[in-house]
């Protein structure tokens, strides 16, 4: 029974070309899927509470200034609009918090996880191994996302001078985007993988991107566009359910300020689509994942060499 888990273990340390991590990504989502999301949902459930304040926040301070613009010709009929302004205000502020909080823990909870599947040639481990190698890179992390927040700062300025230049511009500003994402993705994993410095693991990222430039940008961009369908396609349940609704709400004319069932199905429809786009960036780092084992892995080769090593050994 203990070979079991080795039969389905998906070699990661291989130098694959562009095809083979697309393919060798959508294998790994399938057998993985599951447990990463129960991993996924153990460690956020603070942060999904926080997210359906936030959510309760923004639809109670749109739906109120949307009443309030409708029914603003009836004096005396409104309250002032202040209150509404207020709730979207703190909705936005604590969205903004909940969510840099959120993307530094799944940013690294997928990382770890891909980290200790390859540890452990397969998924047969506890996911508290994946929440122990999180807090104990906790300080790297915390500075690696600063010192990415002000480089990305940095990048989106070049980007939209780029965007400026006609049509040339824009694929300028798509490739410079998506060899970003490759660096920053591929960066991080040196920093948890092999246990480097913030600054050493951007430039140990930076030489094994900018070495295959166009095989990084094409991977994030062919996986980015297929995990943003993903998404999509996940949203759509939500959308639809709400969609309906508000038809509802626009054939019968229903007061949606004065019952308290629009702001519920609001809420958790707008919970519900924040969180799923919060699993997608957890997605796309197992993309750069598959990127950074095939490019150490070409670089160094040290998984061939380890396995030639065993050869001989026998």
């Amino acid at each position: 029974m203990q070979d079991t888990p080795q039969k389905h273990y998906l070699e990661l340390k291989v130098n694959r070309d562009f095809g083979d991590i697309i393919t060798t990504y959508f294998e790994f989502l399938k057998q993985n899927l599951k447990k990463f999301t129960n991993v996924f949902l153990s460690y956020n459930g603070i942060f999904l509470i926080a997210l359906l304040i936030v959510s309760y926040l923004l639809v109670s301070g749109f739906i109120g200034m949307i009443t309030y613009a409708s029914n603003s010709s009836l004096v005396g009929t409104m309250a002032n609009d202040e209150d509404y302004i207020i709730y979207l205000l703190a909705g936005g502020i604590l969205y903004f918090v909940v969510f840099i909080a959120v993307a530094i823990l799944n940013y690294s909870l997928a990382g770890a996880y891909m980290i200790k599947y390859e540890e452990r040639k397969g998924n047969h481990f506890d996911k508290k191994e994946v929440w122990a190698l999180f807090k104990n890179r906790l300080g790297s992390i915390f500075l690696f996302i600063l010192l990415l927040v002000g480089i990305y700062i940095g990048v989106s300025i070049v980007g939209v001078l780029f965007a400026l230049i006609p049509l040339v511009g824009i694929f300028a500003y798509y490739i410079l985007i998506f060899f970003i994402l490759a660096w920053f993705g591929v960066s991080f994993f040196c920093l948890l993988e092999e246990n480097m410095g913030v600054t050493a693991a951007f430039g140990e990222g930076w030489d094994l991107v900018s070495r295959n430039f166009w095989k990084s940008v094409g991977v994030n961009f062919i996986l980015g566009i297929l995990n943003g369908i993903l998404v999509l396609i996940i949203m759509i349940i939500p959308g639809i359910l709400v969609g309906i609704y508000t038809f509802h709400v626009v054939e019968n004319n229903v007061d949606v300020e004065a019952g308290i069932v629009p702001t519920i199905i609001y809420t958790l429809g707008t919970c519900l689509i924040l969180i799923v786009g919060i699993f997608g960036q957890c997605l796309s780092q197992f993309v750069n994942g598959l990127l950074y084992y095939a490019l150490h892995e070409k670089a160094y080769n040290t998984n061939t060499r380890r396995k030639i090593e065993q050869i001989g050994n026998s």
